[in-house]
């Protein structure tokens, strides 16, 4: 367990260990779940960055119930621009670039995921993709301002998946996640024009002094 009471597992670890054996040969520098986690006063001046959680979804990966993923994202001035997540019990890789679609491959076919389309919050019957773990009393107080939501619940950052794919229309988090959870996910939606933004309607941005996200809606 870590100090705040998260689980870690030797994949976690080993996860890390061969993931940026490979992005180290890039030359751009690399913020990890489970590295080093460099101070602010110098992760300041890295314009580019991988921002990687070798196992989001440690939890399910324990349950063996195969929601968890492997996150990895290009970042730039704070924003991400390339996304790739893996769900490996579930054969399934998302990848995106921005300005050049996203796409899913499984069983080695590849397919161009469809533009994210826009949603009336007042429709009835909205699908809201909420985790196994955590649904927040803010969650709650948000379903309450919904017209008869339908609750689809995913774990991990499969939960912006369910945003691409289309099988769901907004992802309320009222509850902590850090960067690495969310950046390459993130990629992957934006790259589909759709939004990943705080309740105040400001994009998540990255490489913060405090890698705590804060709460966001993806839609």
């Amino acid at each position: 367990m870590k100090s705040d009471d998260s689980p870690l597992t030797k994949a976690d670890k080993k996860g890390h260990e061969v993931i940026c054996s490979y992005l180290e040969k890039t030359g751009i520098p690399i913020l990890s779940e489970e590295g080093k986690h460099t101070a602010y006063e110098q992760r300041k001046y890295w314009n580019r960055l991988w921002v990687v959680d070798p196992i989001d979804g440690t939890k399910e990966f324990i349950k063996r119930n195969g929601e968890y993923t492997v996150n990895i994202a290009l970042v730039e001035n704070g924003k991400p621009i390339l996304g790739v997540v893996e769900a490996p019990l579930l054969s399934s890789q998302y990848f995106g670039f921005i300005g050049s679609g996203a796409f899913v491959q499984r069983e080695g076919r590849i397919e161009e995921l469809k533009p994210i389309k826009e949603i009336d919050f007042n429709t009835k019957g909205l699908r809201i993709v909420a985790s196994r773990s955590h649904l927040s009393s803010e969650t709650q107080d948000f379903l309450k301002e919904l017209n008869e939501p339908k609750i689809v619940s995913m774990g991990s950052s499969l939960k912006f998946m369910m945003i691409a794919e289309g099988k769901a229309d907004i992802y309320p988090r009222f509850a902590p996640t850090m960067e690495w959870d969310t950046a390459a996910a993130h990629a992957v939606v934006k790259s589909l024009k759709g939004t990943v933004e705080t309740p105040e309607g400001k994009e998540l941005l990255y490489n913060k002094e405090n890698l705590l996200n804060p709460y966001f809606r993806v839609y």
